[in-house]
């Protein structure tokens, strides 16, 4: 017996949906094989490097343990102050900075600006050309092993002088206490920064090559602070020679 049920049409009369023809041809898009634009591909090579330096800190930090004694200091008495008073080594650098400006300026202030410069190092320099490259190129080797020597020379010359000289103290009751302890400690670094960049722009410098310069300070002066806070501060937090340290102190008790 036949089915006298009405048939359903395909492409049904005063329907609402919408239809489209869709052909399949052979051919390859111009997508195939591309990655994300402004991207470089990294996995698994720096993924393993970077296990690797975690695996060796790892095993450094536990060995360093095993030879490095570590014992608790008596408890804290508020009528003995510890001389020197030092903050652990990943502060060092800014305790040292303390000595050297008002502590709204090196505590705060340009602390700040140095983390705002190296998150917006991304949006100042976002060429692709070298990327992926230690120093991009020959010539930005050559800046940042020129921009090292420089840093590594001035800025332990600019501790030891300004211990010697500190503005802060010989300008005190002369000058305002804004001039002489925020000012001009802030106009100081600012011509010691900025005066290797200001000889590159001779050169015509692209935004590559100024950041190497900028970040190459930034770098080696952090270095240079935190060696100079932990090894050559002593009591009084003054500049010693690490064997010539007063009252028996010993920097490296600190490791």
């Amino acid at each position: 017996m036949a089915d006298q049920s009405p048939q359903k049409e395909a492409f049904p009369k005063g329907s609402v949906k919408t239809y489209n023809l869709v052909e399949v041809v052979r051919g390859r898009t111009n997508m195939i094989e591309k990655g994300p634009d402004n991207t470089i591909f990294a996995f698994p090579i720096v993924a393993i490097l970077e296990l690797l330096i975690a695996l060796g800190t790892g095993a450094f930090l536990v060995l360093f343990s095993l030879v490095k004694n570590a014992p608790l200091e008596d408890l804290a008495n508020p009528l003995v102050t510890t001389d020197p008073a030092k903050a652990p080594w990943y502060f060092m650098g800014l305790q040292e900075m303390l000595e050297h400006a008002h502590p709204l300026i090196s505590g705060i202030i340009l602390p700040g600006v140095m983390v705002l410069f190296v998150m917006a190092i991304p949006y100042l320099d976002n060429s692709r050309v070298g990327s992926g490259r230690w120093f991009t190129s020959a010539r930005g080797k050559k800046i940042t092993l020129w921009t090292t020597i420089y840093t590594t020379i001035i800025m332990p010359t600019y501790i030891v002088i300004d211990n010697l000289f500190p503005p802060r103290e010989l300008l005190r009751g002369i000058l305002p206490d804004f001039v002489a302890q925020s000012l001009i400690p802030v106009i100081i670094l600012a011509i010691i920064v900025l005066l290797p960049v200001a000889v590159l722009m001779r050169s015509k410098p692209n935004a590559r090559e100024v950041m190497l310069v900028l970040f190459t300070v930034l770098f080696i002066s952090a270095v240079i602070f935190t060696l100079s806070g932990f090894l050559f501060r002593g009591p009084g937090f003054k500049l010693y020679w690490p064997w010539d340290m007063p009252n028996g102190y010993n920097p490296l008790n600190n490791l």
